[in-house]
Formats: structure tokens, sequence, C-alpha cells
């Protein structure tokens, strides 16, 4: 089915519906510790750790990044400098398409629905803009109790003009589902996904990013999950100029768990980007986080940002984040940054691990000796290090098609780059 447009989505100019701010850890509350207001201004003092982020909807309540910034140091702003701070188009075109799958809910909802901000809230201009500016949300709720369920949400052909969004994806207790988000074409888009896993259930998000070589995304996912709920969560970055996609997953509840992957394969003067925070929140709670990309061409440049808050209340924790980049060609980079909070020593372990490097000499030979052209035996080597993640999808005509996908990236690869491992582990 086509989920058809509401009649009227532009939001007023004097929307305040749920513009509140939280505390550490994704509560709705009043505003935390990195701002203050006197005067009528709000008074910038040093955020000393990832959880002491101001959060917000309004976006009056951000000065527009100079890109100094800690979070957006590394991005180029002067070229979304409209998605941050400019006017958005909060209309939604109906370009949002489903097919009727049992055990999902697809509806547009208003501003005022208690489902908004119910999994967190903006902490960067670019987030609150796309926040202030959405007219009707796109709501999707998973009730089924099914394995294998899947959901596929396409989106393409939103134009050049810039735009807001906003998804909101609801996990009922005990319920399981596959939820695929598929966005193509041409875009200048600032939107936030929020994510509520409730108890018990199980639930797996993907986003794809395939849009076109002009489009420009930014995106912030939230998520909450649940007591003895799990949360698979996948971003995949193969097109567009720059591409900018920041999951922040709260495990809440007693026994919550996720697993948060990532792709991407960045060619000559694409910019993709990905900050991950994972926040423990509760006791026995357990992440994973594993990001892999390629990069090939004059100018590519990928940056991932992982930051991981082990709470003083959550004794019993697992944790281990990881990243690999894979460079093809001379003229790339690839910026890696693993960063790791402990408050409490009662933990079962915590971990981090970057590496960004060329092609190993030693398997390349190894696949020359068994009569595989250097050409094909690189092609290997790539296919082998992305599969990986790949395979972590779950819904095979999706990996079918990234693989493919994958593939065609490939052609064009440069010669031989001898090996040059650059690797920063630790591990507690």
């Amino acid at each position: 089915m086509t989920t058809a447009a509401p009649a009227d989505t532009t939001a007023p100019e004097s929307a305040a519906v749920n513009e509140v701010v939280r505390t550490p850890g994704g509560h709705r509350g009043e505003p935390i510790g990195s701002r203050s207001h006197t005067d009528g201004a709000w008074q910038e003092r040093p955020v000393q750790t990832r959880s002491e982020r101001y959060a917000s909807a309004n976006v009056t309540d951000f000065g527009n990044p100079t890109g100094h910034e800690v979070d957006w140091k590394l991005t180029p702003i002067k070229l979304v400098t409209d998605l941050i701070s400019g006017a958005l188009d909060g209309a939604t075109d109906g370009t949002s398409e489903t097919k009727d799958v049992d055990g999902f809910t697809v509806s547009w909802i208003d501003r005022t629905d208690s489902r908004i901000g119910s999994a967190g809230l903006p902490e960067d201009k670019a987030s609150a803009n796309a926040w202030s500016a959405f007219g009707q949300a796109l709501a999707i709720d998973v009730t089924g109790v099914e394995p294998g369920a899947e959901l596929v949400v396409t989106r393409d052909s939103l134009g050049a003009t810039p735009r807001a969004a906003h998804t909101v994806i609801t996990a009922a207790p005990n319920s399981r589902g596959h939820v695929i988000l598929e966005n193509s074409g041409d875009a200048r888009l600032s939107e936030n996904v929020e994510i509520v896993v409730g108890e018990g259930a199980h639930l797996t998000v993907v986003s794809v990013q395939r849009w076109n070589d002009s489009a420009a995304h930014l995106a912030s996912h939230f998520a909450q999950v649940g007591r003895d709920a799990s949360l698979r969560h996948i971003v995949v970055s193969l097109g567009g100029s720059i591409v900018r996609v920041n999951p922040s997953i709260h495990l809440s509840g007693q026994g919550s768990a996720t697993e948060a992957y990532g792709l991407y394969f960045a060619d000559a003067g694409q910019h993709l980007e990905q900050r991950v925070y994972i926040d423990h929140e509760a006791e026995n709670s357990r992440s994973r986080v594993k990001y892999k990309g390629a990069l090939q061409g004059e100018g590519a440049h990928s940056v991932w940002v992982g930051d991981v808050l082990i709470r003083q209340s959550a004794n019993g924790t697992d944790s281990y984040e990881e990243n690999r980049n894979l460079v093809l060609s001379e003229g790339t980079r690839a910026d890696s940054i693993p960063n790791l909070e402990i408050e409490t020593g009662n933990i079962l372990g915590a971990g981090h691990a970057s590496s960004t490097g060329r092609f190993d000499d030693e398997q390349l030979f190894y696949l020359q000796s068994r009569g595989i052209t250097e050409e094909e035996a690189r092609r290997l080597v790539v296919r082998g290090f992305l599969a990986e993640i790949i395979q972590q999808i779950g819904s095979p005509a999706l990996e079918e098609q990234l693989t493919q996908a994958v593939e065609a990236e490939l052609t064009g690869v440069a010669g031989s780059i001898p090996a040059s491992p650059n690797e920063i582990d630790g591990a507690l």
C-alpha cells in the first residue's frame, strides 16, 4: 500500500508540542547540566561526558555550529547549512510506501501524539531543526509475535528542497519484527527516527542510504530498549554526497541488549559519517557494536565515532565496540574514534577496537597463487571484508541487493597498494 499523505502537514511556526529537554539517559525532564539559562540567553559550559550534552526539541535553544564543536568538527557543515539552520519543508509528500504485512501498522500521526519524544530528544541543531519543522510523523507499530515478519518502507524522489521528516517505530511488549527503511533518489533531508522496544520484544531496524550522488542526509536515531528486550540496529550508507547518521541507543531496562552494525562505502568526494552512542543505564545489559567501511577515490572521507557509557547503575554490563576501515586507493581519509566511559567497576567486560589499513599483501599473494587474477583477488578480499555486516541484516532479498551494490562500487578499484595497517585496540 501507499501511506496516504495527510491533507495539511505544515507545522505551525509556533509549535511547541513536546518541546522539552531531558535529563541524562533519555528521560524527559529539566535541562541537563551542559547549559544554564540566564537573562534570556543560554550560557555554555564545557561538557565533561557524553551523557551531559544538552537536549531539546526547540531549534532556538541551539546556536549555529562553527565547526569547532566536538560533534561537528569532522563534518563539512558549510555544505549542509540549509539543513542545520535553514527553513525546512515539513510537509509529507506521500513518498513513503509500504506493502501490507501482518503484525505491523503504519499511519501518520500528529505532533501532539504521546509517542513523539518517547525515545529521546535532539542533541544538536540539525536534529532540533528537523524536529521543530516536521508536520506529521510516520508511525510504525510492531505488534506481531511471529519471527521473520518484515516491513519495508521506501522513500525516494524527495527533490532538492530542504526537508524535515520524523518517524516513530514502536515494538509492543514481546513482539517480533524486522523494519527496513530504504532511501534513494535525490534529497536534502534532515530527520529524526525514534525507536521504542517494549519489554521482552525483539526488533531489527535497518536504515539503507542509497541516495543519488548529489544528495545530503542528516539523521538522528533515538532508541529506548526495555527490560529483557533487544534491538538490532543496522546502518548501510552507499550513496549520497554527505550522509551523517547518528544512532543513540539507551539500554534502559534490566537485561536489555543491542547489536549495532554499520556498512559504508565512500567514493571520491563522498562524506559518510556515523556517530554511535550506547548508553548502558540498567543492570545486566549487553551491547555489541561493529561498523565496517571501505574507501576509494580522491577525497573519499568516512567518520566513525563510537561512544559507550556504562553508568554507575549498570552493574553486570557486557560491552564491546569496533570499527574497521579498508583503504582501496590513495587520497582517502578515515577518522575512527572509539570512546569508553565506565562509572562502575562491577562489569563483565568492556572494550573497543579501531583499525584503518590497506590490502593484506599475503592474502592477495595466496589467492593469486591459486590462479586467481590480482583484480579478482582484490574483489574477493573486499567482499569478504564487508560480507560480515551484510549477513547480519536478516533479509535475503536486501542482502542480495547490497551484495550487488558493493560489487558495483568495486568497479575501478585502484592498483596494488602495500599493506599499512594502523590499529588501536583496547579492552578491560
